[in-house]
């Protein structure tokens, strides 16, 4: 078992992704993927004040940043990792006392929805599924699940687009199984 942990960056606004992307990268060129397991900004659907959902032009659910001005990142505390995440461009800190990073109890963990439950939507090769968020474009077709991987919390499905079968992965959380 990894001994990897939770932390919160704390970034400029609209930094998010750039800090996450840049650390992503430091990662693999330190070969350091083993220490810096998962960099994330989550995002989810975008509603408005009256919690209605906040469509683009084509009809699509917008998505929105979670919570702005803050990276997820998962890894095993070291001097390096420390180095890599606290002086990346855009990084304002560690979310904890002082400068201590303090990692995300397993509670906090379930309650902000960072480590999703993979067993969420139960679907298994051969289901019909609809893609109910994700990839703006892709929500509202339906397809057929060819794998799911429960470990990474990913399901590929096979659909048809502009007449041609095509496979995409996604969050398991991102489709839902179509009853019948």
């Amino acid at each position: 078992m990894s001994e990897a942990k939770w932390y919160i960056l704390h970034t400029y606004s609209g930094y998010e992704n750039k800090v996450a992307n840049d650390i992503k990268t430091l990662a693999e060129n330190r070969n350091l993927q083993d220490l810096i397991e998962d960099v994330m900004v989550p995002i989810g659907p975008a509603t408005d004040d009256y919690g209605k959902p906040v469509l683009d032009k084509d009809g699509n659910q917008k998505e929105e940043k979670l919570f702005p001005c803050y990276v997820y990142v998962k890894m095993v505390m070291t001097d390096e990792t420390w180095y890599i995440c606290r002086n990346t461009r855009g990084v304002t800190g560690f979310v904890g006392p002082g400068s201590k990073p303090i990692p995300l109890t397993n509670e906090e963990i379930e309650n902000l929805g960072v480590a999703k439950k993979a067993s969420a939507p139960s679907v298994k090769v051969g289901d019909i599924v609809k893609i109910v968020s994700g990839v703006s474009n892709l929500i509202g077709f339906e397809g057929t699940v060819q794998e799911v991987d429960e470990e990474q919390g990913k399901v590929t499905i096979a659909l048809m687009m502009l007449g041609r079968a095509t496979s995409t992965t996604l969050e398991l959380s991102a489709v839902e199984k179509v009853s019948g």
